[in-house]
């Protein structure tokens, strides 16, 4: 059984980078070989290895968990490289990013982009800029993409704040969805996976989290896709923040259901 979820995750891991349980080995297998092992059967045989949920779309949630997460630079830029590896483009990891620092904020987000920014450079590649969209139509970019992806659960955040805080629903519809997720270079399903990844690994967005479920099953993305983010997501977040997550996902699912 061990040599088979080896070989699951040797398969799994060896398309990010060929070298990774080499070089895994030779960081860590003086001290610690069980954890190698431990990485490349449960980490990649057991969980990336699983059907349900594609390889590219794993690695824009965990860029999108370790963005959030905020204290893992060697694994960010790893797992960087090996979405480039697997076929995502430059735009789509800083996209990825983009929509990852709405919640973990600005420090996160540009060390992110420092970790993207040394990749590209060692692989000699640079992201596709798209030209800044109009300023004055921030607003009605945000109600667009907000009515898109949330169908009323978004705007029911919006309008709990009009009465204490209204500045900040308005940054919420004029930057968060206005200046960020309605931006081309990741679809609409993508932006899901990378805030239902961030949200969990964070591990105190339980009400966000909620929201961003159903923004996904609204986008296209299927269940089994959302519940395999979550169970990812005990490998860069451990278990409890990826139990916790799926009790949330689980009440996302049964609300959707209820309002049809």
């Amino acid at each position: 059984m061990m040599d088979d979820r080896l070989s699951a995750g040797r398969e799994a891991l060896v398309k990010l980078n060929p070298k990774a349980e080499e070089n895994l080995r030779l960081a860590f297998g003086d001290i610690a070989p069980d954890m190698v092992e431990m990485v490349v059967a449960f980490g990649y045989g057991d969980i990336m290895a699983r059907p349900g949920l594609g390889l590219p779309d794993r690695q824009v949630a965990t860029i999108a968990a370790l963005t959030a997460l905020g204290n893992a630079e060697p694994q960010l830029r790893f797992h960087i490289d090996g979405g480039l590896n697997v076929g995502l483009s430059p735009q789509e990891v800083v996209e990825t990013i983009y929509v990852t620092t709405v919640f973990a904020g600005f420090p996160a987000g540009l060390n992110a982009l420092a970790c993207a920014r040394a990749v590209f450079q060692e692989r000699g590649l640079k992201p596709d800029i798209p030209p800044a969209p109009a300023d004055s139509a921030r607003h009605e970019r945000g109600l667009a993409a907000l009515e898109a992806t949330s169908r009323g659960a978004g705007q029911a955040v919006v309008d709990m704040l009009a009465d204490t805080a209204p500045d900040m629903a308005r940054f919420i519809l004029d930057f968060s969805y206005g200046d960020i997720i309605s931006r081309p270079g990741l679809s609409p399903r993508r932006k899901e996976l990378a805030m239902i990844a961030a949200s969990i690994a964070r591990g105190t967005m339980r009400p966000q989290l909620k929201v961003h479920v159903k923004a996904g099953l609204n986008v296209g993305l299927a269940r089994q896709e959302i519940v395999e983010v979550a169970m990812q997501m005990a490998s860069y977040a451990g278990f409890p923040a990826a139990l916790n997550g799926l009790a949330a996902i689980r009440e996302a699912f049964e609300e959707a259901d209820a309002t049809g």
